[in-house]
């Protein structure tokens, strides 16, 4: 059976939903049909010109780019700007291209964690996680289709605290009800006034999983009419958020340190602050630009962050409390790449991959 570019967009919406992107991006299928068969993917972090030729010559009508090349509307397509020459190269190529782009940033297991790797940080967590995105479902079902119900709910994405599954909080009580002469209810009969053992099932989802645990519940519950409510939490979700924190097995001194970074990122150059002359320990990083990220990093006790496109007076908001290393965007999320790809060969195996080896960094160094 043929893959689809479909199949492949969607395997990348579950690892990165697009509910989670930024309000000012511009993630998911932005260039041909969802439905077009997918005879190879080529992988960059951003979509130029070279890009689509490159793709044209691996024979892949599927580019994933980490960096959207649509960001806002576009009026006309005359071929004026690079983006404009781009699609339209890729459209006459019968080439999609889908970013995904903040939506992976904001993923526990994304862009970060993947730097972290890169630098072997342990015990880490998401830097500035997000709020108001988890949801609290309390439903109400007899006794003996308890365990039925809740195991339809942790089948479809409910139950998830950090590091525990199929979490749920259980009381039982006594439920009333009486249907008219419409009804046909599972319990009982028409007009009969009935009291039953019931269970109250309580446990969080995520919001963008609320069709599927809703269909997930009502298709489990026995009721004709299901008795249910959903909050929205002001909770942190722990595992979705901006940068990540973690430690370094050993501590480093500052200079080795900016040292192993120039050598992990293949950095041309390292802006940083002053050196305190301190030992290097805790470290706080964000892919790509995440200045909005330093007072996060100097509250939770960062000996350094790294990051990338830092301006001139933003450096003196370190205060003497914390090392800045700008490393470089491009630096920051070239590994990006070889996330998506692995995902993407870890459940397609015989899919045609290729990873760009074009290097889109516009910036260089003399």
């Amino acid at each position: 059976m043929p893959i689809l570019i479909k199949d492949i967009t969607k395997l990348l919406e579950q690892l990165a939903p697009l509910s989670l992107q930024e309000t000012y991006d511009n993630c998911g299928l932005l260039v041909g049909s969802p439905t077009a068969v997918a005879t190879g993917a080529l992988i960059t972090l951003d979509v130029t010109e070279n890009i689509i030729d490159e793709a044209i010559a691996n024979k892949c009508n599927l580019v994933i780019a980490h960096h959207p090349l649509i960001f806002s509307g576009l009026k006309k397509l005359s071929g004026n700007s690079w983006i404009e020459r781009t699609i339209i190269k890729a459209i006459k190529n019968d080439i999609s291209i889908y970013a995904i782009h903040t939506n992976l940033d904001n993923m526990m297991q994304g862009v970060n964690k993947m730097m972290a790797e890169k630098i072997g940080l342990i015990r880490g967590s998401v830097l500035q996680p997000k709020k108001e995105l988890l949801r609290k479902l309390v439903c109400f079902c007899p006794k003996d289709d308890a365990e039925a119900v809740r195991n339809a709910l942790f089948s479809a994405g409910a139950g998830h605290v950090g590091n525990y599954s199929e979490c749920s909080f259980n009381s039982e009580g006594i439920g009333t009800f009486k249907g008219n002469e419409h009804s046909n209810p599972t319990i009982g009969s028409p007009g009969e006034l009935r009291q039953e053992a019931e269970i109250k099932i309580e446990t969080i989802f995520p919001a963008y999983r609320e069709t599927m645990i809703l269909k997930a519940m009502l298709d489990a519950h026995p009721y004709e009419e299901v008795a249910y409510e959903i909050t929205t939490l002001h909770n942190q979700w722990q595992l979705v958020g901006a940068g990540y924190i973690g430690s370094l097995p050993e501590s480093m001194d500052e200079k080795d340190f900016l040292q192993l970074l120039k050598k992990v990122f293949h950095c041309g150059s390292i802006r940083h602050t002053a050196l305190s002359g301190k030992k290097i320990q805790k470290v706080a990083l964000c892919g790509g630009s995440g200045s909005f990220l330093l007072k996060d990093a100097i509250q939770q006790g960062a000996d350094i962050f790294v990051t990338a496109d830092f301006k001139y007076h933003q450096f003196f908001d370190a205060d003497n409390q914390i090392v800045i290393a700008d490393i470089g965007h491009y630096e920051s999320e070239q590994f990006t790449k070889e996330l998506i790809f692995n995902e993407i060969q870890k459940n397609f195996s015989t899919f045609a991959l290729c990873l760009s080896k074009n290097n889109t960094n516009p910036i260089h160094y003399y």
